[in-house]
């Protein structure tokens, strides 16, 4: 088996187990476990065009103004919760696919300094307009 093929099966396994375990926390979550522990992680794009980063965070159901954002060194932390409409809260459930609870989602950012220059909320993702200071 030549390195390129090794490589690309290794790294395709890893991604696979990346995102079991985002779905076992997603799905799995242990009843009473404390709220403040994130269970879900939305997914994002990044995009970077001359000198501004765009990041795309998908929330529906979240309510931007409810969305928490620290920025820490090279890191922007994300958090909030989606909670479970309360009509849904009782009865049997057949299908949950949807993920609620607290999410917090870690996004590395490419090397530098930024500084938040918009944060605006587009059918149902959160729109984060950073620029680059160095």
């Amino acid at each position: 088996m030549s390195t390129t093929r090794h490589t690309t099966m290794w790294d395709a396994a890893v991604d696979a187990l990346e995102r079991a375990e985002r779905l076992h926390r997603q799905f799995f979550r242990l009843a009473g476990q404390h709220a403040r522990v994130p269970v879900w992680e939305p997914p994002i794009e990044v995009f970077e065009h001359e000198g501004r980063l765009a990041i795309v965070v998908a929330l529906p159901g979240v309510p931007p103004e409810r969305v928490s954002l620290e920025l820490e060194g090279g890191m922007l932390v994300v958090t909030a919760e989606r909670a479970l409409p309360r009509a849904f809260a009782v009865g049997a459930v057949h299908c949950l696919e949807i993920p609620y609870g607290r999410f917090e989602r870690h996004i590395r950012l490419p090397a530098g300094r930024y500084r938040l220059a918009q944060r605006d909320a587009q059918d149902g993702c959160l729109v984060l307009d950073f620029e680059r200071l160095d």
